[in-house]
């Protein structure tokens, strides 16, 4: 997803407004039939033009652009039009409406957590076919890349960042507290501890932040609790909820927090505030992904990353994927895309996106790449988040999804503001969710 060395403070705000739209509008472009994009993309000279919204800006929009121009010197029949589109944060409501329209690009970038939706429409292509052979490197891509993109078995899309959560200290705030700092194996009531202990009111210094919009920044950084104690996202029968009793569990840990006045709540859709606080010096915890680390280092922030704490002792997190969502505007400029987007999983090319544009790499074949062992040589705590994917989960791919993250992320916010309790804040949480999977898909 992205504009990782210098990424929008929104990068995680997938569901802010369009949920809706896409249940709707992008569900009705199947009535639509074989409505197409505009043009067969054949120029007179036999050269096709692909469209690719690519959604990123500044650094990450560079590096994109390096890599269309490397790829058209060694494809010179097809050229990459990356003119329209928009950031990465409109982009399900733009593509949405261009679906409907029947005026779409060739690729997209899509949130991971849009996917479901997004793939509803006729026009999208599958790629299963594209993945399994040739020579993309599928079955070397991290487990999370391939689930984030495949539906029902099938391969909707193509993985197009990787990421993970795990907990950045800043050293100073510990040393001056007199704390230690955490180690890896260590447990979630001593995260709630030792924020408590970072946190000096007389100073404005707290030990910890949480964003506070109740958009998708503040749900999936409770998943990996959930999922540590037993709980799922879906139920098995997929007509409920999975973290009924979880997801209560979860919530205590955010109660322990706002009670003890030791989280910052950035009210504002982004997290910028919260994560400003943190480099200001003002914090002693982030729990954030790689894409913060550039700016931590530009901050000169002594810094330390650990992996998330557990209930069990067994690691776990979560990664949230982005993807190139495929789109059928003809034969010509389908086999066009498919050609730019297997030449851009490669590892020669995977590597230079995760450097430049701030992404882990998708496969340990780019892992082992000279160039990205040399990135986590200069980047202090960069190999803890890629360990971190050998056993990071994703959101289920699910068109009811936004609904249960909203319905969670209200849970999430009543309580870090103390209007609700863990348990009756999930209950509220479970009746909203518990309907939205009975809506039939």
């Amino acid at each position: 997803m992205m504009e990782r060395v210098a990424p929008p403070p929104s990068r995680r705000d997938v569901l802010r407004g369009g949920y809706a739209l896409a249940l709707t509008a992008v569900a009705g472009t199947a009535l639509a039939g074989c409505a197409s994009g505009a043009g067969d993309g054949v120029g007179a000279d036999g050269r096709v033009t692909i469209e690719l919204w690519h959604g990123q800006t500044d650094t990450a929009k560079e590096a994109m652009a390096r890599l269309v121009a490397d790829f058209e010197r060694a494809h010179p029949d097809i050229r990459v039009d990356m003119g329209g589109g928009v950031l990465a944060d409109a982009m399900l409501q733009k593509i949405t409406a261009a679906l409907a329209s029947g005026s779409y690009p060739d690729i997209a970038y899509i949130f991971g957590s849009d996917l479901a939706n997004v793939a509803r429409s006729p026009q999208v292509v599958d790629l299963t076919s594209m993945v399994e052979s040739g020579p993309t490197p599928w079955n070397d891509f991290w487990a999370p890349a391939r689930a984030a993109v495949t539906i029902n078995g099938q391969v909707r899309a193509a993985p197009a960042l990787l990421d993970s959560l795990a907990v950045v200290c800043n050293k100073k705030v510990f040393r001056d507290a007199g704390v230690p700092l955490p180690q890896p194996g260590w447990k979630w009531p001593e995260f709630i501890e030792t924020a408590k202990r970072l946190t000096d009111a007389s100073r404005g210094r707290f030990g910890t932040g949480w964003p506070g919009a109740a958009d998708e920044d503040t749900v999936w950084r409770l998943w990996p609790l959930i999922w540590d104690l037993g709980g799922d996202v879906i139920g098995k029968d997929g007509r409920g909820i999975g973290f009924a009793d979880a997801g209560v569990r979860a919530l205590q840990v955010v109660e322990s927090l706002a009670k003890d006045k030791s989280v910052y709540i950035d009210p504002k859709p982004g997290s910028e505030q919260m994560y400003q606080v943190f480099l200001s010096g003002l914090m002693g915890m982030s729990v954030t992904g790689p894409w913060q680390l550039p700016d931590i280092q530009t901050a000169k922030i002594d810094y330390q990353v650990v992996p998330l704490p557990t209930f069990s002792g067994r690691p776990i997190t979560i990664s949230g994927p982005d993807t190139w969502t495929m789109f059928d505007n003809g034969e010509a400029r389908v086999k066009a895309s498919r050609t730019f987007l297997t030449w851009l999983m490669q590892p020669a090319q995977d590597v230079r996106w995760d450097v430049e544009a701030g992404s882990l790499p998708l496969s340990r074949p780019t892992q082992q790449l000279p160039a990205w062992r040399k990135q986590e040589a200069e980047t202090e705590g960069l190999p803890v988040f890629v360990k971190t994917l050998e056993t990071a989960r994703v959101r289920p791919t699910h068109p009811a999804y936004p609904q249960i993250s909203q319905a969670l992320g209200q849970a999430v916010i009543a309580v870090l503001l103390g209007k609700s309790t863990p348990a009756e804040a999930l209950r509220t949480c479970a009746e909203e969710a518990n309907a939205a999977l009975l809506i039939p898909r």
